[in-house]
């Protein structure tokens, strides 16, 4: 499960409602792609702008169209008995993993992130991806604090921030945190823009945002670098480099709702306000990326 390309859709919206319907054919198209896992309710899928019903109904809605694809579901909140609650309606949804990021208004300490996760794990019955995303949460893990997170029950992967540019400073980076968890703790990368030097650098799963939206369109840069091909991998992402120019410059979440949006497969503005959208002359450049890198 923890392996491979982990494709992570938008939770599109529709007035300020769930859109049901755009949300499975999202899925849906993931599963015809044939991505190893999607993840629901990630950062991609506006986990926090989302109130429990309506997580609730995500996370069925993934589970009822994947078939035998796994389902990983996100479950940060600010509150431990919020997170709780949220581990459970994953579960009884029929998620195959839960993924737990340290979410939190006031800066969490190392020993209140890691009471976090030993609270959690302890309710479990699915394993777990420990999510550091140190841009969001303002949470920074520590090779030490990932060693004493990954001892925990039901934990089974970490989603790692990017890695360094440099080939050898990105595996120098990995094998650190390789060296510092339990072998059964998968390492997976995420920032698509590091994908193809994080699979390199010995990372095993590709947490993907715009591989949610369009997966063909990088499904052959992660297969190419899962099996040793680091020439096609690294000639992939430099061929998709003006779209992680875009995410750069304007997040990837509203450069993927954008992609999506001018496709057609969500509503337009389909994002929790007050998160807007890219304004008109951003939309007609990703417009033009999207015919001239072929990622319909």
């Amino acid at each position: 499960m923890f392996t491979g390309l982990s494709a992570f859709p938008l939770t599109p919206l529709d007035d300020d409602r769930f859109d049901e319907r755009a949300f499975t054919g999202l899925v849906t198209r993931l599963v015809e792609a044939g991505v190893d896992s999607i993840g629901a309710l990630g950062s991609t899928g506006s986990f926090a702008y989302l109130d429990r019903e309506e997580r609730r109904r995500v996370a069925r809605a993934a589970v009822r169209s994947v078939g035998d694809v796994p389902v990983i579901v996100g479950i940060g909140s600010l509150r431990t008995s919020h997170v709780r609650a949220l581990a459970e309606d994953a579960q009884r949804a029929g998620a195959a993993a839960v993924l737990l990021s340290p979410t939190s208004y006031q800066k969490l300490t190392d020993e209140e992130v890691f009471g976090l996760y030993e609270d959690v794990t302890a309710e479990l019955s699915v394993p777990l991806v420990v999510y550091d995303n140190p841009g969001t949460t303002h949470v920074t893990f520590s090779n030490e604090l990932y060693a004493r997170v990954a001892a925990l029950p039901n934990v089974a992967a970490i989603k790692i921030p990017p890695v360094p540019p440099n080939p050898a400073a990105a595996r120098e980076h990995v094998a650190a945190i390789r060296g510092a968890v339990p072998d059964h703790v998968s390492i997976g990368v995420s920032g698509d823009g590091a994908a193809a030097t994080g699979l390199a650098a010995g990372c095993r799963a590709w947490y993907s945002v715009v591989g949610g939206t369009v997966p063909g369109a990088v499904l052959p840069l992660a297969r190419a670098a899962l099996g040793g091909d680091t020439a096609t991998a690294g000639a992939e992402s430099e061929r998709l480099r003006p779209l992680w120019d875009l995410f750069a410059a304007h997040g990837s979440l509203r450069v993927t709702a954008a992609i999506a949006e001018h496709l057609g497969l969500v509503a337009p503005h389909c994002l929790p306000r007050p998160v807007l959208g890219l304004g008109a002359a951003d939309r007609e450049r990703v417009a033009r990326l999207v015919g001239e890198l072929r990622l319909a």
